[in-house]
């Protein structure tokens, strides 16, 4: 994310101020001497030589204290009192060894000239720092004849003010702040900065279309999500261009500061009120821990690690099959200046001896287990591949945790994992079972959580719709009534953490995402966001691919419990029950040559109302009465 302004200037200005400060000095010296107490007898013989011995004591006392408490190194855009006395100090040191040189030069008391020629001197430096503050000294610099673009603040507070002051002091090019909204009535007709308020929120198109405005920045990170929503949906109609500060929630992730400032994302117009975590919860579990995060270069894993660190765990296991992925998380995480060990592991989840040997080396406490494939299409065409990673990749997991006694893991799923009609959904089903059936027998807490789609993740469609979008599109939608269920990657890997604290053994954590979205819809958005008609960028509808679905679940009726929500925004699902998954494992590895037969039993399975029941019918009449497997087939009563 931009930063608005560059907040640093060139040393060249401090320099500036310590030649000016050693000329005011000097002449308040002289002039004080010479000038005002001229006529006074002890000190009208007084010599050239002297005179310039007692401004050289006091430039170089005045020079070295200043240099010792650093005065000349003060940004003075952001000085206060404390600066001031700095300055103060600096100043009543050098008179103080003035005075001693003279009393012991002179023998005769300068109390009352020194003190003199000390407030005057204090006064005048002042004076200057506040003429450079207001930019005075500015007006002989050249200036552009381009005041940048006319830009609107919603939000006379504290931030509103701090984007005005430093849009003012920096004179930037950037941005020409022609005034403030605020609902507040008391700041009504007030001036900001010398930037007026010029209205409330409910006149924001008006002024927008008046004042010809071209840029609104949101700057009230307090703001409920609900009024921020509404606020945006209104920029964007007027066709202004829409910036925000981050919300509060934000800021308190560390992820991210008040000085800066990003452009509104299709995340901000389609995203959920992000969840209040247990911050204090989530730091006693993870604080001082050693962590494991299978798939750590991937987009969830590789959040997981960002959201993570930020609770000071000791150690940290970046575990990926893809060294550059690993690589480059591991890199980004060390620039994050923690004292968290981190240990990149290059290792597949699917080679139990390299797990057992990472297990024992670094002796993890919580793991969280978001290695696996994703892609629904390709799973369609590579279904053992899915079986592989996505179920026996996660059974390895979870026993080597449970034979290193892991204090808690969690295995992160998908919404594709309810009544699913593909391969990717059904062998995510099938790993959820391996967890939960382990958390009945194991000391260590298993749990699993259940999102939709995240916004920006490899392979979603908000990556694709852009690429399309810069090529000019068309833009391809799959099916007008498609709708998804979408989630920020952040918010997705909060969730996890969140989840790790309140699990207490087998449950399936499910976040509540709001409404469903219309894949339509979103194109639509990002076309225009990007600045585009639907005229100008089409939309082109493909049709439905093997495995997808039009709509996707979060839950099935039947798992959604009455005393479901546990914690704000998150709630637990009550899956359909099994005796064991250990049948299931066998009649898998029976099929795994059988390519048809295979992906019809992950269906089968994953979606049957009765597992012991309907397994148990498999091994009674045989396995080669099994249908072939149609695409898209949604199998729901075990016949």
């Amino acid at each position: 994310m931009p930063t608005l302004v560059n907040v640093y200037r060139k040393n060249q200005r401090n320099l500036l101020f310590l030649c000016l400060d050693i000329l005011i000095v000097s002449f308040v010296l002289y002039a004080t001497f010479e000038l005002l107490f001229s006529t006074i007898t002890s000190y009208a013989a007084l010599e050239s030589s002297e005179m310039l011995m007692m401004v050289a004591i006091k430039i170089i006392s005045f020079s070295l204290v200043g240099t010792v408490l650093k005065i000349h190194r003060i940004d003075w855009r952001y000085a206060s009192v404390h600066e001031m006395k700095q300055v103060a100090i600096a100043l009543l040191s050098s008179d103080l060894v003035l005075y001693a040189y003279n009393q012991f030069h002179f023998g005769a008391g300068l109390g009352m000239i020194i003190a003199v020629q000390g407030l005057l001197a204090f006064n005048l430096i002042l004076f200057t720092r506040f003429l450079a503050r207001n930019h005075v000294f500015d007006v002989f610099k050249p200036h552009s004849n381009h005041p940048g673009r006319k830009a609107l603040i919603i939000g006379a507070g504290d931030s509103g003010q701090l984007i005005v002051r430093e849009l003012k002091e920096h004179r930037t090019t950037v941005l020409c702040v022609v005034g403030l909204l605020d609902d507040n009535p008391h700041l009504q007709s007030l001036y900001v900065h010398g930037v007026p308020v010029l209205g409330v929120t409910d006149d924001l198109e008006r002024i927008i279309q008046e004042h010809g405005i071209e840029v609104v920045i949101l700057a009230i990170p307090s703001l409920s999500y609900a009024r921020r929503l509404a606020l945006l949906k209104r920029i964007e109609k007027t066709g202004a261009e829409s910036h925000a500060l981050p919300m509060i929630s934000e800021l308190a992730t560390g992820k991210v500061s008040i000085s800066e400032i990003r452009q509104v994302k299709i995340e901000d117009l389609l995203g959920r009120e992000p969840v209040q975590l247990d911050i204090s919860g989530i730091s006693s579990h993870v604080e001082g821990a050693t962590v494991l995060v299978t798939g750590a270069g991937g987009s969830i894993g590789s959040e997981l690690c960002r959201q993570l660190i930020k609770f000071a765990p000791a150690e940290m296991i970046l575990l990926g099959h893809g060294e550059n992925s690993i690589y480059l998380i591991e890199r980004e995480l060390r620039e994050f200046g923690t004292d968290t060990v981190l240990y990149p592991v290059i290792g597949d989840v699917q080679d139990e001896a390299r797990l057992e040997e990472v297990f024992r080396m670094y002796k993890p406490d919580i793991v969280y287990h978001a290695a696996a494939h994703k892609h629904v299409p390709l799973m369609e065409d590579n279904p053992l591949e899915a079986v592989k990673n996505n179920i026996y990749g996660t059974k390895h997991m979870v026993d080597v945790a449970a034979r290193h006694k892991v204090n808690r893991f969690i295995m992160i799923s998908t919404d594709k994992a309810v009544n699913p009609t593909n391969v990717m959904g059904s062998t995510k089903r099938i790993a959820e079972m391996v967890v939960q059936e382990k958390a009945r027998s194991s000391d260590t807490i298993f749990a699993v959580v259940r999102f939709g789609n995240v916004l920006g993740s490899r392979g979603s469609v908000v990556p694709l719709f852009k690429e399309q979008i810069l090529r000019g599109g068309p833009v391809t939608v799959t099916d007008p009534e498609m709708t998804r269920y979408f989630m920020t990657i952040p918010e997705a890997s909060r969730l996890v953490i969140q989840a790790s604290v309140l699990a207490r053994g087998g449950e399936v954590f499910v976040l509540d995402m709001g409404d469903p979205v219309k894949i339509i819809d979103l194109a639509k958005k990002m076309i225009e966001l990007s600045g585009f008609t639907t005229d100008q960028i089409g939309i082109e509808v493909t049709g439905i691919r093997p495995g997808e679905k039009l709509y996707e679940e979060l839950l099935a009726e039947s798992e959604l419990g009455p005393e479901a929500n546990v914690f704000p925004k998150i709630f637990v699902g009550r899956t359909r029950s099994f005796k064991t998954v250990s049948s299931v494992l066998h009649l898998i590895e029976t099929f795994r040559d059988d390519r048809d037969a295979l992906m019809y039993l992950l269906l089968f399975i994953a979606n049957s109302e009765d597992l012991d029941r309907d397994v148990e019918r498999l091994f009674t009449h045989g396995v080669k009465r099994m249908r072939p497997y149609v695409a898209g087939t949604r199998l729901a009563d075990g016949n």
